[in-house]
């Protein structure tokens, strides 16, 4: 999808975004009646389409959110009627919205489709947009994008070295450095998290380090972003059913497509910010020499771990690289993760669960940035009593803590990992949709986390300079 500004030729289907009054007063009787009806919010003349302004009161993040969800629903329409490319007039921050739902609401995965389907909307004119908002617009597009093709590309043609590859380039592309450590680096640093989920898989896990230091960075020391990368997850030798579970598991990797996807909205837009990125990358499977109920690893910080079920795998390759992250004396370390079941059944498909051991003022900043963009966040708390839930006869934790509180639990592991400003954000709940009624955020993946942070970073930075 392209954006511009700019005055285009033979353009002729147009968007105008104004107040309901001024719409009525255009139509015919008829035309009036089937608008006045509460749920109708655009009616099509010819090649124009006349959609109402937000209610007066809605506050702001509402109304932005009820242009998204509007931007949506106008896909099909848009499909239907334009010939590629059509300008939207209108108020500055209720066109960008609405922009932004059409763009995301017109994604469409297209990889498998032996005839893919024809693209008819390419092209969104804003006339009053400003050039800073175009970009802006364009670069988080194109994260979410490229985020939601990680997430619902099968395992088959995206393990962990696929991702490795595709980081690096998409480094080259935007200018970021990216190292990739192999099993046999792994395996020197004894990151026995990331190991032990591996041992059941014939492709061998990856841990990607991420570096975007631009001359102006705002920060010395750098924010670190921390990605689960379970490429697929069976539940090991805990073996997940399928229906409902395991087969929607290509998308446990949606916390390190989340992070690429932020390393490439915040390159491209070059914001001025020091940020790392580290991504433990395997699948998690029965096969081989799987760990099993029971066992005892060593992570990388020395901590020893009775691993009771094997379906807890993603908060052991996390806990590797939240102790990893600590070499980099970081201002702020914030974790993504498909992590639990228990955050779905605390907040449904409606929020995103988070926890940590941050200042308030940072946390903050990040619920209004999730408010802002509608990515919701709702926090729990980390109270000491919830660490003797994970306490192991055998060795020093153990991952699972059992029925209750099992979100809680799971970032109480974590936090064990961490010496610094944490946040931790359980994905589970957004980042992979099963039914069409989500708006723009559509079915499968939905890009989670991208436009959160990249708010939350635009936030961060201005906090910092001041």
């Amino acid at each position: 999808m392209k954006f511009t500004n700019k005055h285009v030729e033979n353009v002729n289907f147009q968007i105008t975004c104004t107040t309901e009054e001024k719409i009525q007063s255009t139509l015919n009787p008829s035309e009036r009646k089937y608008f006045a009806q509460k749920d109708v919010k655009f009616i099509r003349q010819d090649s124009r389409w006349l959609v109402k302004m937000p209610e007066t009161s809605l506050a702001e993040p509402e109304a932005l959110e009820w242009c998204r969800v509007t931007g949506s629903e106008l896909v099909p329409e848009l499909e239907k009627w334009t010939d590629g490319a059509i300008i939207i007039n209108g108020p500055e921050k209720f066109v960008l919205a609405l922009a932004e739902g059409i763009a995301l609401g017109s994604y469409r995965f297209s990889r498998y489709l032996s005839k893919k389907p024809e693209v008819r909307l390419s092209q969104m004119i804003l006339p009053e947009v400003t050039d800073q908002n175009i970009r802006y617009l364009t670069a988080l597009t194109e994260a979410v994008y490229a985020t939601r093709d990680l997430v619902n590309t099968p395992v088959m043609d995206m393990n962990a070295s696929d991702l490795a590859g595709y980081s690096v380039q998409l480094g080259k592309k935007l200018n970021f450095s990216v190292e990739i450590f192999e099993k046999k680096k792994i395996e020197a640093l004894k990151m026995g998290g990331l190991l032990g989920v591996n041992k059941g898989s014939i492709d061998p896990p990856t841990f990607t380090v991420l570096e975007y230091k631009p001359t102006n960075a705002v920060n010395d020391k750098p924010i670190v972003l921390v990605g689960k990368g379970v490429m697929f997850d069976t539940g090991g030798l805990s073996l997940k059913p399928t229906p409902g579970s395991m087969d929607s598991m290509k998308s446990d990797m949606s916390g390190a497509a989340a992070v690429l996807g932020v390393f490439h909205a915040v390159a491209a837009l070059e914001l001025p910010i020091f940020l790392a990125g580290l991504i433990p990358a395997t699948d998690n499977r029965p096969g081989e020499n799987a760990l099993t109920p029971g066992d005892v690893i060593t992570m990388y910080d020395g901590t020893t771990v009775e691993v009771l079920n094997t379906d807890a795998e993603g908060r052991l390759i996390l806990a590797d690289a939240l102790a990893y992250a600590k070499k980099y004396e970081p201002v702020l370390v914030i974790d993504l993760a498909t992590l639990t079941g228990a955050a779905v059944m605390a907040v449904s498909k409606h929020a995103n669960v988070v926890m940590g051991t941050a200042d308030e003022h940072t946390f903050h900043l990040l619920e209004k940035a999730g408010y802002a963009v509608y990515e919701r966040c709702v926090r729990l708390p980390l109270w000491k009593e919830y660490k003797d839930m994970l306490k192991s006869q055998i060795a020093d934790l153990k991952n699972i803590g059992g029925r209750e509180a099992g979100a809680i639990t799971a970032g109480k592991f974590l936090e064990h990992f961490t010496a610094y400003p944490w946040i931790h954000i359980d994905i589970a709940p957004t980042a992979f949709l099963e039914d069409n009624g989500n708006a723009y955020r559509g079915k499968g993946g939905t890009g989670t986390g991208v436009r959160l942070l990249v708010e939350f970073l635009k936030y961060w930075i201005d906090e910092y300079r001041n």
